[in-house]
């Protein structure tokens, strides 16, 4: 299941109804922006007790095709490396 930001905006909605649509828009919008920006800027993301982001560089380095044993030359490459905190892991896990 993939959550859709609007999705998130009615969840949130309804269990705050003093808050408005828009406001909770706004926030979502600059809480994505801004751990996005920080990931670009290489630094780590932390919401305690539910997960971190941290951005690993894969260095360049000439490796071997497996099937013709050819060297190829790699470039530098980004990921995010995603862990989630183990109260959501133990929540995700619960048998209903």
């Amino acid at each position: 299941m993939s959550v859709v930001k609007s999705d998130l905006i009615k969840e949130l909605s309804d269990n705050y109804p003093g808050m408005l649509r828009r406001d909770l828009s706004k926030l979502i919008d600059i809480i994505l922006y801004e751990i996005q920006n920080s990931l670009k800027r290489g630094e780590r993301v932390e919401l305690r007790d539910i997960f971190t982001l941290d951005p690993k560089i894969q260095k360049e380095s000439i490796r071997r095709n497996p099937k013709t044993g050819e060297k190829v030359f790699v470039n530098e490459k980004k990921s995010i490396l995603f862990k989630m905190s183990k109260e959501w892991a133990n929540k995700i896990n619960e048998k209903e």
